[in-house]
Formats: C-alpha cells, structure tokens, sequence
C-alpha cells in the first residue's frame, strides 16, 4: 500500500453482463463471481490473467437508478478516519463516513473540492 495510489477501481453498472462482454472482448479481462447474499447480487472481480485489477456489480439499490454507469476510483490511504477529517476540512464531502469490509479494508466515499467523487481505503493489512 502506498498512500496517496489508486489502487482499486469499481464499475457500478445497470447492466453487468454488456460490461464482462465488453472489457472480454476489448481488454481480456476474465471475470470471478464472488457472491453476496446479504445484498442479494454477486460481485465480478475483473482479472488481467491472474492478476485481480477491477471490481464489477449492478447499481441497482447502491445508487439513484437515475445515475449513469460509472467508475469508482479507490485511492490508498493510511487512516481513511483521518483522511475524512482532512477531506471535510478542505472542501470536500462525505457522502458515505468510513466502515469496514471484510478482507478488504476500511472504506469512505464522496467527492474532492471539486466534486469529483471518489473513494478512500486503507486495506486491510
């Protein structure tokens, strides 16, 4: 982990088998379902051979159906509780405070100074 690196990216889509079709045929992406019962849906972890680089799911219910597809960027942080002090303190927003996910790390979402929206996380480590 290096502070201040992407180092995960998400596509919220509304239709998540066009999209494993699409990175298929464009980048060779292969895709490993990891399901989730709790929310009903299975995650898709994009791999380029081996190697896990992007992660896949349906919107629906996580965003306004209104919002398009999109990609979220995870930027690597030391303390994401830290980095949302910082970030409120500099202009930007929390739309989602920190909260931990199992084998991943500790996650907050919102959006820089200049309403980009993002994501923060310290991995698990």
């Amino acid at each position: 982990m290096i502070h201040g690196n992407f180092g995960w990216h998400e596509l919220y889509t509304s239709d998540v088998e066009a999209a494993k079709a699409f990175y298929a045929a464009t980048v060779g992406w292969m895709f490993e379902g990891m399901p989730m019962p709790e929310q009903n849906r299975t995650y898709w972890v994009a791999k380029a051979g081996d190697k896990p680089v992007a992660g896949v799911l349906d919107k629906h219910g996580i965003v306004p159906d209104t919002e398009p597809s999109h990609w979220l960027s995870y930027l690597e942080v030391d303390d994401v509780d830290r980095m949302v002090a910082a970030v409120q303190s500099h202009g930007g927003k929390v739309v989602r405070p920190p909260f931990d996910v199992p084998n991943f790390g500790r996650i907050a979402i919102g959006a820089d100074a200049t309403g980009a929206f993002m994501a923060w996380v310290t991995p698990k480590r």
